[in-house]
């Protein structure tokens, strides 16, 4: 058996037919174990699809922590069927088409649009990045589709 598998993985490469996994954005975010609310939301927005394709995206991805500083409550009430677009409209404003990495990010203010529809405001300084309010506390996470810059708060739409 093992000699028929290995066989075929060597035919399958000689006719460069032999997939290769690479990790999009939620394998990443899911490998990190520090986005579980993230990716809980993403999966109830019905979002996990999209940010497994073929981008290439940039994603503001908040912590498990960051979203612990919502109000009591808010991401249960946000996880309810019933606040499904609310929620992919929430989550779509932390993500961009296109590949944005920290070196394509100048000084000063500059705005983006994301995939919910509104510009964000990303500020560079000598301290560091921001996405609106939120400090981007780890840039340049790369995902086969795309990259994860790290934030500390979530990002709110305005509505």
């Amino acid at each position: 058996m093992l000699k028929l598998t290995v066989a075929s993985l060597a035919f399958s490469i000689a006719l460069g037919t032999a997939s290769v996994r690479a990790d999009t954005i939620v394998d990443v975010a899911s490998n990190a174990g520090t986005f579980k609310t993230l990716l809980t939301a993403a999966k109830a927005a019905g979002l996990v699809g999209p940010l497994s394709g073929k981008g290439p995206l940039t994603v503001f991805a908040p912590t498990d922590a960051a979203f612990a500083k919502l109000p009591d409550g808010t991401v249960a009430t946000l996880l309810k069927p019933k606040n499904k677009s609310k929620l992919a409209a929430i989550l779509k404003y932390h993500v961009v088409s296109g590949e944005i990495t920290s070196d394509k990010i100048k000084k000063g203010r500059t705005h983006v649009g994301t995939l919910q529809g509104s510009d964000v405001a990303v500020v560079r300084t000598d301290a560091g990045v921001k996405v609106n309010n939120a400090r981007v506390i780890k840039a340049d996470i790369k995902a086969s589709n795309g990259v994860i810059h790290v934030i500390d708060k979530v990002l709110m739409p305005k509505y």
